[in-house]
């Protein structure tokens, strides 16, 4: 199926609006239409709360996780499930669930420190390019539950707009910094590509470049 997030629109009571589409995860079928099996039959919504959210990716188990810019506070890394309520814009990251009516994140930072775009996740590593924190954060994922988030390649590439996993199990990553958001460096903007360094059940854990 096709999965698409859309953000609040700078209007945060449509991510609480299940007639609208902002502040969601999509699921569709490849035509367009909503996917079936979703939470509400004939609606596209998979997953709703979310200001916005930017990366998807799959681990090896199917979970879905996804990247979301925060506002003022807190960025996030969810596990998307269907149906669930995010919070936003009453719950920015980790606050209160209201008796399990919102779902926390697994991971928060603070919006200096990440901006998250792109997410790729190679074995039991989780990979998110950040915008305004201009690093690379990897994150161990045991099971249903993350360990520390561990900054890489900080302020070396500036802005990093989206990470992915090549089919040779290398990491591709690319710059962002053309935007107006900070000065151009030379050679910007980039496609970064780093050796796959392999451990048990983790690629690139600790990325140093190709060439």
């Amino acid at each position: 199926m096709l999965y698409a997030a859309t953000g609040d629109s700078f209007t945060p009571a449509r991510s609480q609006d299940p007639a609208s589409l902002n502040g969601k995860i999509l699921r569709l079928t490849p035509d367009g239409d909503p996917a079936p099996g979703n939470p509400t039959a004939g609606s596209p919504v998979y997953s709703l709360g979310h200001r916005n959210a930017q990366g998807l990716a799959w681990d090896t188990q199917g979970r879905m996780l996804a990247a979301e810019f925060g506002q003022n506070e807190l960025d996030e890394v969810n596990h998307i499930e269907p149906g669930r309520n995010y919070g936003w814009p009453v719950v920015e990251g980790t606050g209160d669930t209201q008796g399990g009516r919102y779902t926390n994140p697994l991971v928060t930072w603070p919006v200096s420190q990440a901006s998250p775009s792109g997410i790729a996740i190679a074995g039991t590593t989780i990979y998110v390019a950040a915008l305004r924190g201009q690093r690379l954060w990897t994150i161990p994922l045991n099971g249903t539950t993350v360990g520390e988030p561990t900054a890489r390649l900080q302020g070396r590439y500036g802005r990093l707009r989206t990470v992915q996993i090549a089919p040779d199990g290398a990491l591709w990553l690319t710059t962002s910094n053309t935007d107006d958001h900070i000065d151009p460096r030379d050679g910007d903007d980039r496609i970064l590509r780093f050796r796959a360094r392999q451990t048990p059940n983790t690629t690139a854990t600790n990325p140093s470049p190709s060439g």
